[in-house]
């Protein structure tokens, strides 16, 4: 386990700003006790420094995992997001997408949402921005980038795509194997 380059620093932070913006401060400087991210195996970990400290003490050829996995970088040195770090954009997002119970099922199989799934928007949310969805009940369910601003999905049949999927809830079901 090891720190973050300054280029992996980088497209972390780049793809979780694309989230939760300048309420990335808030994941680093927090009021109970400092958080720090580190590489392990090609996964970013979001971890406490005194559980740092201890998983030092670990060989790591022993250790498995150490605090919340956020994401893995590809071979191609792409950094891409694990649902597992949904609580965490959930709490701090911008832009969010409430889906309607129709909607919800489809989502959670790995399927874009449609604008007839849509139930409610963020206002003055831009095109290609990162958004948390969530059910009607306020309960995260996953991620994903718009495809269309608020302003044009009015406009918009039901059928068109307003929220590209990129990860979801789900995946703990369809992919629990290859997850951690």
């Amino acid at each position: 386990m090891r720190p973050l380059t300054e280029e992996e620093s980088k497209a972390v932070f780049e793809k979780l700003a694309n989230y939760i913006g300048k309420n990335l401060v808030h994941l680093i400087d927090r009021p109970d006790e400092p958080y720090c991210f580190r590489l392990h195996k090609d996964r970013v970990y979001y971890v406490s420094e005194s559980s740092m400290r201890l998983g030092v003490s670990v060989a790591r050829p022993s250790l498995i995992s150490l605090g919340t996995c956020f994401g893995k970088f590809s071979k191609s040195g792409k950094f891409k997001l694990h649902v597992t770090s949904l609580d965490y954009l959930a709490q701090y997002a911008k832009y969010k997408v409430w889906i309607k119970p129709n909607g919800e099922m489809s989502f959670l199989y790995g399927n874009h949402v449609l604008k007839n799934h849509l139930g409610r928007i963020t206002e003055d949310t831009p095109e290609h921005q990162g958004v948390v969805v969530y059910s009607m009940n306020d309960v995260p369910l996953g991620f994903g980038v718009t495809s269309r601003s608020t302003v044009d999905t009015r406009k918009l049949d039901p059928t068109a795509i307003i929220v590209f999927h990129q990860a979801d809830v789900g995946e703990y079901l369809r992919d629990e194997d290859t997850l951690f």
